[in-house]
């Protein structure tokens, strides 16, 4: 749960480093809260479309802002800008390469957005 409230609490810093684990484990728990969102609004007749209802949107509005942060960052551990974030908008590929550079691991030094996370 640590991971999770350090993204949250990073919300806005856009730079330094995180390390796969913050990154992943506040994937993982958007997805379950989305998941659970989606149940909610299902339960509640409250989807106005086939994929999303007001709970789930806002949920999702309200972790756009982090899930960003923590990507960029995650972007910065591998030793990578984070405008390459902005691949995400070329279709399929895009969100492949992005995939594939928040799977490496971090440069094991300081790099030009900090020290090592792991070594903290």
């Amino acid at each position: 749960m640590s991971w999770i409230i350090e993204s949250f609490r990073n919300t806005f810093n856009f730079s330094g480093r995180a390390r796969r684990t913050e990154y992943w484990l506040f994937y993982l728990f958007t997805i379950v809260i989305s998941f659970i969102m989606s149940i909610v609004d299902i339960a509640l007749g409250l989807d106005f479309s086939d994929e999303l209802g007001v709970f789930t949107l806002i949920f999702l509005l309200i972790i756009l802002i982090p899930g960003l942060s923590v990507t960029v960052r995650r972007l910065h551990d591998s030793g990578k800008s984070g405008f390459w974030i902005l691949l995400n908008f070329i279709p399929l590929i895009g969100n492949f390469i992005v995939f594939i550079l928040t799977l490496l691991d971090s440069q094991s030094e300081l790099n030009q957005y900090g020290p090592n996370p792991k070594k903290h």
